[in-house]
């Protein structure tokens, strides 16, 4: 390997004009003579110095706790690059096969595991409609038994199911599951969505998981992929091309997964926090210079806010723990190490306090500078998929796989309500934007949407016209509209008030996550294909 001055300073002076250090950089490339140097016209990706940095920076860290045979010891002090480093080891060795008795975590991310839960329903049901006189040779009938035995016996212990269905059973159970799945009838024409009113935006090499506009300019989308890219869009109005996104590229990446995994820009509009499956957070500015890459957590990241204010960022691991951030600096400021699985959604309610929910059942509510939790609310059943405060502070509202949703507040340790009705997992859930409003959409893998009046717990509304799991809902900032996307590739828009279905609009790919502008206007929806897609006059 060979490395040139010369390398290194074109990489500064990147970095110098990145920043913004206009006069430094001017001065820089006068005395460094970089504009005659060979790599002047080299295209280096914005924050190469940085990555570099960084890189090496884990390089020294691996090295420094290697021990002699070879393993690669864990330290809970953080490796600082300028700091010297005092060690202190936990014991515990990285990559060393976990005891028996504890639960290790998934190596899946959020929405790989829900996609796996599906699927299986989806065979099992296929099996139902296959012809039961079809010969199976012996291994396969002993694969198929060991299968279904294994279902009825989480089905027992869920109190669904007591035995093995019998032959009748089964008949209702297939047509149950077919008036279940069966998509309401096919609407008038005029909820189809027009072409000319579709923008796609296409340039990512993989799924895209994630996508957020700009709060500020409303024309102005990030998206993240699992082609190790977000990526920043400046969305046209009509049928007219985009123009060439910017690139933020999260190579090098900690392990294989190269998946960007959430991202969200602060209040003002300036920033753009991203965080990946490699546990990495990045922070970049509009114009998609790279300022921080922050590498505090040890697993994927699920879920990444700011706050109110801005000046905070907080993050939710599968590594159990959440950590605060100072965008400023780029720096920790807090660690929180409650939760024993992985940390599926975190959530402000205010400037300092926060709560997140965990594969391990449980919600915590923690504020910044206390080292104990306000609140450990203990009642779900199964793992809590998301948490949401309403838009006034005073309500916490959370789904969970045991398809019940509930709302809780901080004056009490049990939820006011418990919001029954869905008979799937409940993957995801939003609050009408209106500060005085207790309305809730709530959606699931049973291919429903539900709109709840929350605090009274009446069901208002049960939107149905999607045949699989509905992965996404996003309420329009007036919350006259709801969007729900769903994986039978299928966007559509209701009337939040009445229910009705106004637009519907079929992608080429699942459909991950589905996002309305801050002026309500374009409506984006990022897709299984690597595309995203775009329906514009939304509000008309």
């Amino acid at each position: 390997m060979v490395l040139t001055s010369e390398e290194i300073n074109i990489i500064v002076y990147k970095y110098l004009q990145e920043s913004g250090f206009r006069h430094t950089s001017f001065a820089f490339q006068y005395e460094s003579q970089v504009e005659k140097s060979t790599y002047r016209d080299a295209q280096i990706q914005p924050g190469a110095l940085i990555n570099i940095i960084h890189k090496g920076l884990q390089f020294m860290e691996i090295e420094a706790h290697m021990n002699e045979d070879g393993e690669l010891m864990e330290c809970s002090v953080p490796f600082s690059l300028l700091e010297p480093h005092h060690c202190e080891l936990t014991g515990e060795i990285f990559n060393h096969e976990p005891d028996s008795t504890v639960k290790p975590l998934s190596s899946s991310t959020k929405r790989q595991r829900k996609e796996e839960k599906k699927q299986k329903d989806r065979e099992k049901r296929a099996r139902r409609e296959t012809n039961v006189d079809e010969e199976l040779d012996g291994d396969q009938l002993k694969e198929e038994t060991t299968n279904e035995q294994q279902q009825s016996a989480i089905k027992a212990a869920n109190g669904s199911l007591t035995s093995a269905p019998t032959i009748k059973e089964d008949e209702e159970m297939k047509d149950a599951q077919s008036i279940q799945s069966q998509p309401q009838p096919q609407q008038q024409d005029d909820t189809e969505i027009k072409p000319e009113n579709v923008v796609l935006l296409q340039g990512h090499q993989s799924e895209v998981f994630s996508c957020a506009w700009n709060p500020i300019i409303p024309s102005l989308l990030a998206s993240g992929s699992g082609d190790a890219t977000a990526r920043i869009w400046q969305v046209p109005e009509g049928k007219e091309k985009a123009s060439e996104p910017i690139v933020l590229n999260h190579l090098p990446n900690m392990n294989d997964n190269k998946d960007v995994t959430t991202l969200e820009w602060n209040p003002s509009g300036s920033l753009l926090a991203t965080g990946s499956y490699d546990g990495q957070a990045r922070i970049w500015t509009q114009k998609g210079q790279l300022r921080f890459v922050m590498g505090h957590h040890t697993g994927p990241i699920f879920s990444l806010k700011w706050n109110m204010k801005g000046d905070l960022i907080l993050s939710g691991s599968a590594d159990t723990t959440t950590i605060v951030w100072d965008p400023e600096t780029g720096e920790m400021k807090q660690q929180f190490e409650l939760h024993s699985l992985a940390i599926l959604d975190v959530d402000w309610m205010d400037n300092t306090t926060f709560a997140s929910c965990s594969s391990d059942k449980t919600i915590y509510v923690c504020k910044v500078g206390s080292t104990k939790p306000l609140k450990k609310w203990v009642g779900h059943e199964d793992e809590v998929n998301a948490v949401r405060w309403n838009p006034s502070g005073q309500y916490l509202a959370s789904c969970s796989d045991d398809m019940t949703t509930k709302i809780w507040n901080l004056s009490s340790d049990e939820p006011i309500q418990n919001l029954k009705g869905h008979n799937l997992q409940i993957y995801t859930l939003q609050w009408a934007p209106s500060s005085d409003s207790n309305i809730l959409a709530t959606a699931s893998f049973d291919s429903t949407v539900r709109i709840w009046d929350a605090i009274n717990g009446t069901c208002l509304h049960v939107l149905k016209n999607h045949s699989e799991a509905v992965y996404s809902i996003s309420f329009s900032p007036d919350a006259r509209l709801l969007a729900s996307g769903s994986f039978d590739e299928v966007l559509n828009v209701w009337d939040s008030k009445d229910g009705v279905l106004k637009k519907t609009f079929k992608a080429s790919g699942g459909i991950f996550e589905v996002h309305f502008n801050k002026d309500g206007d374009k409506l984006a929806a990022c897709t299984s294909n690597k595309q995203v897609v775009i329906l514009n006059h939304m509000s008309s």
